[in-house]
């Protein structure tokens, strides 16, 4: 329904349209695709995050401006690299609307970039990395704005090892799985008794 020009009234006039003319398979064409874009975008999100606040706030005090910033700017690299995975993507999810047959037929990942590299080149793989960059930059800066706040916010909810304004994410979700892994064995014990 987002695509130019679409002849869809509603969702569920999509849905039945689509449904009727391709199928249950349809709605999960692209599924593998995201997997693998939307898999390899947060673990890069997450690794420019972590590098940029160290950069930017390297006694790693309560700054949540830090975070925001850190946060689109991580987001926005993301965005750029994954983008060549969000073009096939978006190639799959409109492919009902092509006048052209081998994009109507096209089935899958790889068959979708050859597509796309027969069609346009490698350059072809970039089109439209401007506007996902500057369309992800604020979602990502605010997913990451309420995290220290959140931190810093909730203290009866959070274990004290977690809240500590020294420690990186990752040092803060090792511990927190730690903690819950005892709870889980202590529990588990108890049961038994």
């Amino acid at each position: 329904m987002q695509v130019h020009g679409s002849t869809y009234r509603s969702i569920m006039h999509c849905a039945r349209s689509v449904f009727r003319a391709e199928g249950i398979s349809a709605f999960y064409v692209s599924y593998p695709t995201t997997l693998c874009m939307t898999v390899p975008f947060t673990a890069t999100q997450f690794m420019a995050y972590e590098s940029l606040s160290k950069i930017m706030n390297p006694r790693k005090e309560y700054d949540p401006i830090t975070h925001c910033v850190a946060g689109g700017l991580a987001g926005a690299f993301a965005a750029g690299i994954t983008t060549p995975l969000d073009v096939i993507k978006t190639l799959l999810q409109t492919r009902g609307l092509s006048q052209q047959d081998e994009i109507r037929k096209v089935r899958g990942l790889f068959n979708a970039a050859a597509i796309i590299k027969k069609e346009f080149g490698w350059s072809g793989f970039m089109r439209g990395w401007r506007p996902r960059i500057i369309t992800t930059m604020p979602s990502t800066a605010i997913c990451w704005y309420p995290s220290p706040i959140a931190a810093k916010s909730f203290p009866p909810f959070v274990s004290t090892d977690l809240t500590s304004s020294r420690r990186s994410s990752y040092e803060m979700a090792k511990a927190y799985f730690k903690r819950t892994l005892r709870e889980e064995q202590t529990s588990h014990s108890t049961s038994k008794l």
